[in-house]
């Protein structure tokens, strides 16, 4: 009988605890997420419940929105427990799909329609011309399928070397710098076997969408041809809360020299102050046009030095989870605050330079293979030992022996990123050395090379 007694009394404080919790419901909630999520400030009062297994919005291409979306719901609904929040923190087709849930279960998010004009990479074009047309490369629209699109292209005024991408996609998936027509014709047989995996999924989500004439004709399977542009890029994290735009942390993007894949991210930037105050107000500028309220966002930046000119590359609707262990060494907590506190409805309680390092950095190990079998990756010793060597750094494997690089998710066109790797330290430049003693220490061996 005291057993009995003890273990009500046990689950009836549990029920008042849960009572009392701030329920909120995440999709593709992982663990590495999840670690951060319980260190951000009143983690106490949260119950973090995850939506879908997470190995559906990471560790595929193939996305059934109408079943996802489903699932989802159901698995809200049959928790029992108040929905406080629902939020996320990747790209498509978390991003896409929360303001449909948010609607249904009548909690905060941004609308569709905002979100699209900043997802949807010709909408997104379109209205920043409306508001920054010198800030923003040349650009058309075309079908892939259709054989004169190099016509449509010259047309629109592009010449050689021009970037194509599709009008949706993640990362830096199925984007080509084209220098010529040959690159322009493999390019488009890359295009037209693969797009219809986004295409698809992303077609469903504008169907719930009020879309404006010129936006509606260019669908799913449409890619951009844009102007080159670059220089130093970088990313400005930030958010809108209630009609206020505000830019919290400026990024560094440094990519491997001569290629297109980013080598690592870096925090805080080291671009001159005068530059970031322009990104800072060009972010305001079209967060407002566009009408997003009361979610985190973050916008691709490039400088170029030589003209002093700031190019705006994309605008993202979430934070980026690559960052979130950036600002945890730097400003104390990942900014997983800032999307849970938005979610609940209340302005973020983000610190400022209040982590254990002045700097910090995820950098990418990549190899620039075509494709290959891995035969060899670092053991959970040979991590343990480099983490505990170096204290700071997380490890985080994307491969393992036996696969093959190919079957990897999500990579740029041009490399496999075989490991991520976060760091914190002094400066930059120790920051590199460390990294580079990181590297000695984790051995990778691959077989069936395909250069």
């Amino acid at each position: 009988m005291p057993r009995a007694r003890e273990f009500r009394r046990a689950a009836a404080e549990w029920c008042d605890v849960a009572s009392m919790a701030n329920h909120i419901f995440l999709i593709g909630l992982n663990a590495f997420n999840l670690n951060k999520l319980r260190h951000i400030r009143g983690a106490e009062h949260h119950v973090y419940h995850g939506v879908l297994d997470p190995a559906e919005v990471y560790d595929t291409e193939v996305f059934p929105i109408p079943d996802m979306l489903r699932r989802a719901e159901d698995a809200i609904r049959s928790a029992g427990v108040p929905v406080d929040a629902i939020a996320g923190y990747m790209d498509f087709p978390v991003s896409t799909m929360l303001p449909i849930l948010c609607r249904r279960f009548g909690v905060r998010t941004t609308s569709l329609e905002s979100l699209l004009k900043c997802e949807h990479k010709y909408w997104s074009r379109v209205v920043q011309r409306e508001v920054m047309p010198e800030h923003i490369p040349a650009f058309t629209a075309f079908d892939p399928f259709d054989d004169a699109a190099l016509e449509t292209i010259g047309e629109a005024g592009l010449g050689f070397p021009f970037f194509v991408k599709p009008v949706k996609s993640s990362g830096s998936r199925l984007g080509f710098r084209i220098d010529s027509p040959e690159d322009f014709d493999n390019a488009i047989g890359t295009l037209r076997a693969e797009i219809g995996l986004i295409a698809e999924p992303f077609d469903y989500i504008l169907e719930h969408a009020e879309l404006p004439a010129e936006v509606a004709r260019v669908g799913g399977q449409y890619c951009m041809a844009e102007e080159i542009i670059g220089g130093h890029q970088c990313t400005v994290e930030g958010y809108v809360f209630e009609g206020e735009v505000v830019p919290y942390g400026i990024v560094d993007s440094i990519r491997y020299p001569k290629v297109l894949s980013f080598h690592h991210y870096r925090y805080p930037s080291d671009l001159p102050e005068g530059v970031q105050a322009r990104m800072r107000d060009l972010t305001g500028r079209i967060m407002h046009h566009v009408g997003y309220d009361n979610a985190a966002f973050n916008i691709e930046f490039f400088w170029d030095d030589i003209r002093d000119h700031v190019w705006l590359l994309e605008v993202n609707t979430r934070i980026s989870q690559s960052h979130c262990d950036l600002f945890e060494k730097v400003d104390g907590v990942s900014h997983h605050q800032v999307t849970i506190d938005l979610a609940r409805g209340r302005g973020p309680d983000m610190p400022h330079r209040e982590g254990a390092y002045p700097v910090a950095a995820k950098f990418f190990l990549r190899v620039f293979y075509k494709d290959a079998t891995v035969a060899r990756v670092p053991t959970a010793e040979d991590i343990a030992a480099v983490e505990a060597a170096f204290p700071g750094t997380l490890i985080a494997l994307q491969v393992r022996p036996g696969m093959r690089l190919s079957d990897l998710p999500e990579q740029d066109s041009y490399s496999y990123a075989l490991a991520y790797i976060w760091m914190g330290g002094e400066s930059h430049a120790a920051l590199l050395a460390a990294y580079e003693q990181v590297l000695a220490r984790l051995p990778f061996e691959f077989a069936d090379i395909d250069e």
